[in-house]
């Protein structure tokens, strides 16, 4: 009896972190008619046993933070708002349609694309829903048109850590 308790609950922890798992995968979207001429461009999946849509993935997602990310955030905007950049804190003060502090550009059940345009690259975030066995695979996709030098300088500060975050905030799906 107790053996097959502690198999059921290995069991029920094994199937818990296949869920949690969150892969790096190929971007499948156009890019192209997101952002026309962009050079950058990154996915990440997860499965969940939720049915959703994209815009409530991408509340799950994107609405709440780790402390650490929201750490993060604060110094990024103590670094850019020198530069003229917009800010996460500014963001979060528009009265327009987000998620987070990201504008909703455009939804479906199945997609919600949000972004910023600014003077340094635009970026687009791509939250992406279908159906998968019972459950859903959910993928985030970012793409960025760079402008100019600080663009780029920008990205490459910034891609180790949008790893680390995108990873960290796409579980939160599964919550």
């Amino acid at each position: 009896m107790l053996q097959s308790g502690v198999t059921a609950a290995r069991r029920a922890l094994i199937f818990t972190e296949v869920l949690m798992t969150v892969s790096m995968v190929q971007p499948t979207i156009d890019t192209n008619s997101l952002l026309s001429g962009a050079q950058f461009a990154d996915a990440f999946s997860i499965s969940t046993a939720t049915n959703l849509t994209a815009r409530e993935a991408a509340e799950r997602m994107l609405s709440r933070s780790p402390r650490w990310v929201d750490a993060l955030m604060r110094l990024r905007d103590l670094i850019v708002a020198p530069f003229g950049l917009k800010t996460a804190h500014s963001a979060r003060q528009a009265d327009i349609d987000k998620v987070g502090f990201f504008p909703v550009l455009s939804q479906t059940p199945q997609r919600l694309v949000a972004g910023f345009n600014d003077n340094h690259l635009d970026f687009r975030v791509v939250i992406d829903v279908a159906a998968e066995g019972a459950g859903q695979r959910v993928t985030a996709t970012t793409v960025v048109l760079m402008h100019n030098w600080l663009g780029r300088i920008y990205l490459t500060v910034i891609k180790p850590f949008h790893r680390l975050v995108v990873r960290s905030m796409l579980r939160q799906v599964t919550r």
